[in-house]
């Protein structure tokens, strides 16, 4: 209200409101001293250690007041040019503080925000199924660690599918790992569940954020979407899988990894059992307490056979996961 001129619009128009808000003009100095200001003042008031700078409202009469008419194509261009200063301002001065910047999800991931925040919230979409595709995608361009995951509440409030907490937690750890869930609601088997994935990811986020990464399925090309994380060494790796779709009585396909030593042996173990099975009087899936293995024991396979000739993985229903450990022995 104090400053009018600070927003983004046509002097000579009425100003178009996103969300019930306006734009600030980041190629002006002072409104980015301003911003710098205040965010120095919100940091510096208590113990604050992680920032989520969401962008959701999106560019519209990008029109400064600052400059005239015949440099206005400039001012898209300078808006991000500003961004970037403010964010480099506010890194330097609390180094400490995790920056995580977003915009409806994937629509601030660009090299030049990674430059300032090390992970970018993936999608707002945190269905399993559809962030299989969208991280997998992501990740030919971006490093897993960048991608923030999370895992939601099922049924998803965008696509109204329901998947397990295990699947959840496999494609979440396809990136930060995190929980949007709301704890008052869980039941001692969910929450000793939840303790168990943490615990996992916990054990593996080395390997997630600095192994060698390799795609094995694509869920754009296939009824399944599979992946692996690999030491540098190459003599431990971790391999995930889910099933998208995939019609009863199918034959198990066979999962082959990638940048294994060929002559060394392997010893494969499932880490993430589940509690689905099939009834096989009637064909139901029935919930069981005992864990579901896909082999209910260690196999001992050399690196050669399982780039070459892969395992079979048996994906009970749609959605199903697996995860294993490969160790050499």
């Amino acid at each position: 209200r104090e400053h009018p001129d600070w927003t983004l619009h046509v002097p000579t128009r009425g100003r178009t409101t996103g969300r019930n808000q306006f734009v600030l003009d980041f190629s002006r100095p002072e409104v980015r001293d301003y911003i710098y200001t205040k965010l120095c003042d919100l940091l510096s008031s208590c113990n604050i250690e992680y920032v989520k700078w969401d962008m959701n409202r999106h560019l519209t009469e990008v029109f400064s007041q600052e400059f005239p008419s015949e440099r206005q194509g400039e001012i898209g261009h300078r808006f991000i040019l500003g961004v970037y200063d403010v964010l480099g301002r506010v890194t330097q001065a609390f180094p400490d503080v995790l920056l995580e910047t977003c915009s409806g999800g994937g629509g601030r991931f660009d090299a030049g925000m990674l430059f300032f925040s090390p992970q970018i919230w993936t999608s707002d979409n945190t269905d399993a199924v559809s962030r299989t595709m969208i991280q997998f995608g992501t990740s030919l361009v971006y490093p897993i660690r960048a991608m923030g995951s999370h895992v939601s509440a099922a049924p998803n409030h965008q696509t109204n599918r329901m998947t397990t907490l295990k699947t959840r937690a496999v494609v979440a750890m396809m990136g930060t790992f995190g929980f949007e869930l709301d704890p008052r609601k869980w039941t001692e088997e969910d929450t000793e569940e939840i303790r168990s994935y943490i615990g996992v990811f916990k054990r593996f986020q080395r390997l997630i954020n600095h192994g060698m990464f390799y795609r094995l399925w694509s869920p754009f090309e296939t009824d399944s979407g599979a992946w692996m994380y690999v030491s540098e060494d190459r003599s431990e790796a971790l391999v995930c899988a889910i099933s998208i779709c995939r019609e009863v009585g199918r034959l198990n396909p066979l999962l082959k990894m990638r940048g294994l030593l060929p002559d060394a042996l392997y010893a494969v173990n499932e880490i993430l059992p589940g509690h689905l099975a099939r009834n096989m009087n009637n064909g139901a899936i029935e919930y069981t307490a005992h864990p579901v293995f896909q082999f209910g024991r260690e196999l001992r396979i050399s690196g050669r056979m399982l780039m070459t000739a892969g395992i079979p993985v048996k994906f009970i229903f749609d959605t199903d996961s697996v995860c294993f450990q490969l160790e050499r022995c």
